[in-house]
């Protein structure tokens, strides 16, 4: 490394793939609650939830310790088990398809698009099957699915659509709010998401039996009687969510449309500086949707230089990451049933893409530098 790179990498500092925001209103938010009588199961959760489904447009919201048990009850309220087939997208974290394994539920991998990464649309049809239950959806790094064809699809063959949302509090398609688009959206609340509740996740829908099923399984299947005597009648568990998080997620959600726009600018600031750059593929935008930008993915032209620039980047200070192996590729699902599963785009996606930062306080000075460095890195190979 010259003494240039040296003071560069100096003056820029580590520069992480993803953080959260946090500011005094939140503090002051959390304060409040610890300072109150109720720390959970009080008035902060039902505040949040209805402020949630407010901004979706959505009749319900269910608010749980994380996105993982949002996928979990949402499967759960689906009546979704053993036997029945659900098609998804490879490229997502393993809970989207992990917890369809909980229930007994089979995943059915679908190859993606290589413009937006999400779930080729026009290549789910031809999987589906009379075993088919539902399609999950994933609006990958925010960036929302074409749900008029999911939806006139999943009408046609009588199929449930659960959005799994995680990436995308504050997309939008079509000018609908995702989260109040299919028969249920997951949404979590991870540091690094549009907003955060440390930890957590919510489960938004328009359907009463849904959301009644969703908010009995969330707390151990436990009701009360006649007598005011708790009664478990269905076999359920402890997804709470506390208020001293949902304190948090309500001081977090009046400020979401204001970090959907930052992030929409570092977006189209990645987009312009790497422009030039002949070597890789940037994502790109349905014009019918407004994405909330949770990532910024590149992909190299060259899959074999995607290794040696994810490693001069670090070697820089700048945080990369991978989103994502193809589910099937995990060791888990090559032992159990997926060791033969190839799909040309997810394939190839597996093996060329980096995740760049992207989060509401990054700089255009980090992004320049970011840039700076891919080019760099190009000029030398």
């Amino acid at each position: 490394m010259t003494n240039n790179n040296k003071q560069n990498k100096r003056s820029v500092g580590f520069i992480p793939y993803g953080r959260q925001s946090i500011d005094n209103d939140d503090i002051k938010a959390v304060v409040n609650v610890l300072r109150s009588d109720w720390l959970t199961q009080g008035p902060a959760v039902k505040q949040f939830e209805e402020s949630l489904a407010k901004y979706c447009n959505a009749k319900y919201a269910v608010a749980v310790s994380n996105g993982t048990a949002a996928l979990h009850l949402a499967y759960l309220a689906a009546d979704l088990s053993a036997g029945d087939e659900v098609i998804t997208t490879p490229n997502t974290f393993a809970a989207t398809s992990n917890m369809l394994l909980a229930v007994g539920a089979k995943p059915i991998f679908c190859d993606i698009r290589l413009d937006n990464y999400n779930l080729d649309e026009t290549k789910i049809e031809k999987l589906v099957t009379s075993k088919t239950k539902a399609i999950v959806p994933v609006h990958f790094g925010g960036h929302p699915c074409n749900m008029d064809k999911i939806l006139s699809m999943a009408k046609k063959h009588s199929l449930l659509v659960i959005e799994d949302a995680c990436h995308a509090l504050g997309a939008s398609f079509k000018n609908e709010k995702v989260g109040g688009i299919g028969d249920m959206s997951v949404f979590s609340f991870h540091p690094v998401k549009s907003i955060t509740t440390g930890e957590g996740g919510a489960i938004l829908t328009n359907n009463p039996k849904f959301y009644k099923k969703l908010a009995h399984l969330r707390t151990h299947g436990i009701t009360k009687d006649e007598g005011g005597f708790n009664v478990m009648t269905a076999l359920g568990y402890n997804y709470r969510i506390t208020d001293i998080q949902t304190a948090l997620g309500i001081s977090q959600l009046k400020k979401l449309d204001k970090f959907v726009k930052a992030r929409q600018k570092i977006f189209d600031i990645y987009k312009k500086e790497l422009a030039g750059v002949k070597e890789v593929f940037t994502p790109s935008l349905a014009k019918n949707s407004v994405s909330s930008n949770h990532l910024f993915v590149i992909r190299t032209k060259d899959p074999t230089k995607r290794n040696p620039l994810a490693n001069f980047l670090k070697q820089n200070g700048i945080g990369v990451n991978f989103h994502y192996p193809t589910v099937y590729s995990h060791p888990y699902y090559r032992k159990n049933g997926y060791k033969d599963v190839k799909l040309a785009n997810a394939d190839l996606y597996h093996n060329s893409c980096i995740t760049l930062p992207l989060y509401v306080t990054l700089e255009k000075s980090q992004i320049k530098y970011i840039c700076n460095k891919i080019k760099e890195f190009f000029k030398k190979v």
